[in-house]
C-alpha cells in the first residue's frame, strides 16, 4: 500500500494519491492533473477510482479531465446531485483497490454531500481517513458556505457536522491517520494548523472542536468568529457542480503569445483587465496603466479569485516564463477567459514607448514624518480587522484589501487627500494600491514593508530612548 499527499501551497490544498497492487485512486485532485498521471505511470499503476469528499468552494478540482483521461468513475457521497454524469456511493459502500479497500462515510455538516473516505489496509485494519473539509489539523470545516441560497442554516449544519463527528469519526481506533483537504491559509476553517497529517487521537486530545462538551458548544464554537469567505467560493462551487471547460482548451487560449500592438488592442476592447503577476518591487517602478498587481509569489490564486469579476477576460504580463504557471493557477480558481499574454513582457511594452504608470513608495520612517507635518495625510491599512485590532497606525482608515472592488469604498476619500497605504508586509498594500490607481485615485504611496517596518522602527525608537536613559 502506498499513500502521497499532494499539497498545493498558494491554496493550501492537499490532494491524495493511494495505491494498491497496481490500482490507485485520486482524491479531491487539483485541476491541472499532470501530477497524478506522471505518479501513476511511474509506479506502473492505473487510476481506477476519483475520489472528491464534496464539491470544493475554494478551487475548481480536476475530476472532469482525470476521468476523462483515466476512464475512472468519479465518486461523490450521499445527497449528491451534479450536472455530469457520477457515481453517488452509499453510506458505509467499499471499493476495492488492489489488497486494499476505501469505504465512504457519509459526514454532512461542512456540506451536505460531504463525506470522508477510510482505508483500510492489506489485513482489513482501519489505515487512514481522508476528512476532506469534515475535520481539519485543528479545526473542523466551517458550516456558514453550503447553505448560501439554500433552507439550511449555519447551525443546522453545524449539528449536522457535530454528528458526523460524534457518531462516525471519534469512534475509530486512535492511531487511524488523519489526512484533510486543507492546512494553514486556507479560508475553508478559522484554526487550520500548519501541520498537514495527524492521527484521530491526537486530534481527540487537542482539536477546540472536539472538545466541546455538548452539541449546543459545539454550534457556537464553529459558528463563532468566522471571517467574510472570499467571494469567489460560491463560484468555485458552482463551477465544480456544474462542469466546466477542458484544461487543455483554456491553456490554449491562456498561451496565446500577443505583440505589443496586438496586446494593446485587447486591453482596450471592453470587459479586458490586465493582471500584472510581477513581484511588488518590479511593478510600482513601472506597470501598464490600470493593471491590475498580484504577483505570483504571494496567494495568487486566492487573490485572483476574491478581487477579480469572473466574466473579465484577462490578460496576462508577467516574468518571461511564467505564463503557464500564472494560466495554471488561474485556471485553478475558476477563471476560463483568459486571452493571451504579453510576448515580451514589460520590457518590450517600454522598449516601444508605450505609456507606463508607477507607485511611489517611501519607508517606514518616512510615513512618521509626513504624519507629523502633513495635515492631509491618510493612511488606509488594508489589512484584515483582526489584525488591524492587534495594533495600528493611529487614527488610520481600516479598509481591507477585499473590500476594495467596489469604487464606493473610496467614497470618503478627496483628490487633495495625500493617501499612505500599508499591509503586513507589502504585498497586500501594492495590489490595494493598483486597485485604487485604477478607480482614479494617483495621489497615494505604498509603505514599503508595511506593519512589519513601521512596528520595527518604533522598537528601535525604544531601544534608543532605553540606552539614553542608562
Amino acid at each position: 500500500m502506498y499513500v502521497e499527499q499532494l499539497y498545493t501551497g498558494c491554496l493550501s490544498e492537499a490532494a491524495y494519491y493511494i495505491e494498491s497492487n497496481g490500482e490507485a485512486a485520486v482524491i479531491d485532485p487539483m485541476r491541472d492533473i499532470e501530477a497524478y498521471l506522471e505518479l501513476a505511470k511511474n509506479r506502473n499503476a492505473k487510476i481506477k477510482y476519483i475520489f472528491e469528499t464534496h464539491f470544493h468552494a475554494d478551487f475548481i478540482s480536476g475530476h472532469l479531465d482525470l476521468s476523462k483521461a483515466t476512464g475512472a468513475p468519479i465518486i461523490y457521497g450521499p445527497e449528491t446531485e451534479a450536472g455530469f454524469k457520477v457515481h453517488i456511493a452509499a453510506d458505509g459502500e467499499k471499493f476495492t483497490l488492489g489488497n486494499c479497500t476505501v469505504q465512504v462515510l457519509h459526514t454532512p455538516g461542512h456540506t451536505l454531500e460531504s463525506s470522508c473516505y477510510l482505508l483500510k489496509d492489506e489485513t482489513g485494519r482501519d489505515y487512514a481517513l481522508f476528512t476532506g473539509d469534515t475535520l481539519f489539523i485543528g479545526d473542523v470545516g466551517r458550516p456558514d458556505l453550503a447553505q448560501k441560497g439554500a433552507e439550511t442554516t449555519s447551525a443546522e449544519l453545524a449539528a449536522m457536522l457535530y454528528d458526523s463527528l460524534e457518531n462516525k469519526i471519534k469512534p475509530l481506533a486512535g492511531d487511524v491517520l488523519v489526512y484533510p483537504a486543507h492546512g494553514a491559509g486556507s479560508s475553508c476553517g478559522k484554526n487550520l494548523s500548519t501541520k498537514t497529517v495527524s492521527t484521530i487521537e491526537e486530534q481527540k486530545q487537542t482539536n477546540y472542536a472536539l472538545l466541546q462538551p455538548s452539541k449546543e458548544e459545539f454550534i457556537k464554537a464553529v459558528t463563532e468568529g468566522l471571517s467574510e469567505p472570499p467571494q469567489y467560493f460560491p463560484v468555485n462551487a458552482e463551477i465544480n457542480k456544474a462542469g466546466y471547460a477542458a484544461l487543455d482548451k483554456v491553456l490554449e487560449n491562456a498561451l496565446t503569445a500577443l505583440s505589443v500592438e496586438e496586446f494593446e488592442n485587447a486591453m482596450n476592447m471592453p470587459d479586458v483587465l490586465i493582471i500584472d503577476t510581477r513581484n511588488q518591487t518590479a511593478f510600482v517602478q513601472g506597470f501598464i496603466p490600470e493593471s491590475i498587481f498580484i504577483g505570483l509569489d504571494g496567494r495568487f490564486a486566492e487573490w485572483a479569485g476574491s478581487l477579480i469579476d469572473f466574466n473579465k477576460k484577462i490578460l496576462i504580463l508577467g516574468e518571461l516564463g511564467t505564463e503557464r504557471e500564472t494560466a495554471i493557477r488561474l485556471a485553478r480558481v475558476g477563471f476560463d477567459k483568459m486571452t493571451g499574454y504579453l510576448n515580451g513582457g514589460f520590457e518590450a511594452w517600454k522598449n516601444a514607448d508605450k505609456p507606463i504608470d508607477m507607485i511611489i513608495e517611501v519607508e517606514a520612517d518616512e510615513l512618521e514624518i509626513d504624519l507629523r507635518f502633513d495635515e492631509q495625510a491618510i493612511v488606509i491599512d488594508v489589512r484584515k480587522e483582526t489584525e488591524y485590532a492587534d495594533g495600528h497606525v493611529k487614527d488610520a482608515a481600516n479598509i481591507p484589501l477585499a473590500t476594495l472592488t467596489d469604487p464606493a469604498t473610496m467614497s470618503p476619500f478627496e483628490d487633495t487627500d495625500n493617501i499612505y497605504v500599508h499591509c503586513q508586509s507589502g504585498y497586500r498594500s501594492t495590489i490595494a494600491a493598483s486597485l485604487l490607481k485604477r478607480q482614479g485615485i494617483h495621489n497615494l504611496r505604498n509603505v514599503a514593508g508595511g506593519w512589519q517596518a513601521i512596528e520595527q522602527i518604533k522598537e528601535i525608537k525604544k531601544e534608543k530612548s532605553v540606552a539614553a536613559l542608562n
